[in-house]
């Protein structure tokens, strides 16, 4: 992984983040934005893997169901947003669009994902802090704009 902060201005940081062959998604940001001490910002993405699971939430168990995919897909899009969990650890909401060799779309909230070649990633942090909550009905970690 390589990074280059290319703006900063009244609070606001931008940088650019490049993951190579092998890096997997979820656990590289993670680590760039505790390293570079992010509390809330967006996420933008395009790349490919060579393979990844997305998962789809189920609103009647409330859980996750995992959708893996097991084979060299380009990154359409991935978009999210980063804010810190109640243990105060940077953390990462993605979601994503993957396109197979025919042009099929396959999407849903990006669990993990290897990059094969590269994944170029645009993080643009927000001067303002964002708390994520365990939601008592979802049983999911929700923005709380009131924290």
């Amino acid at each position: 992984m390589k990074s280059k902060l290319i703006h900063e201005a009244h609070g606001q940081r931008t940088f650019v983040v490049v993951l190579s062959t092998g890096d997997e998604v979820r656990a590289s940001l993670e680590a760039f934005a505790a390293q570079n001490r992010l509390t809330a910002g967006q996420v933008s993405a395009i790349g490919a893997f060579q393979r990844a699971t997305v998962r789809f939430f189920d609103w009647e168990s409330k859980q996750y169901e995992p959708i893996p995919i097991e084979e060299q897909v380009e990154v359409v899009s991935l978009n999210g947003d980063i804010a810190l969990g109640e243990d105060g650890k940077p953390m990462l909401h993605l979601h994503t669009v993957l396109a197979r060799r025919d042009g099929a779309a396959l999407g849903g909230d990006l669990k993990e994902g290897h990059v094969r070649p590269t994944l170029e990633v645009i993080i643009t942090e927000s001067p303002a802090h964002l708390q994520r909550v365990q939601d008592k009905e979802t049983g999911l970690p929700l923005i709380r704009l009131d924290r």
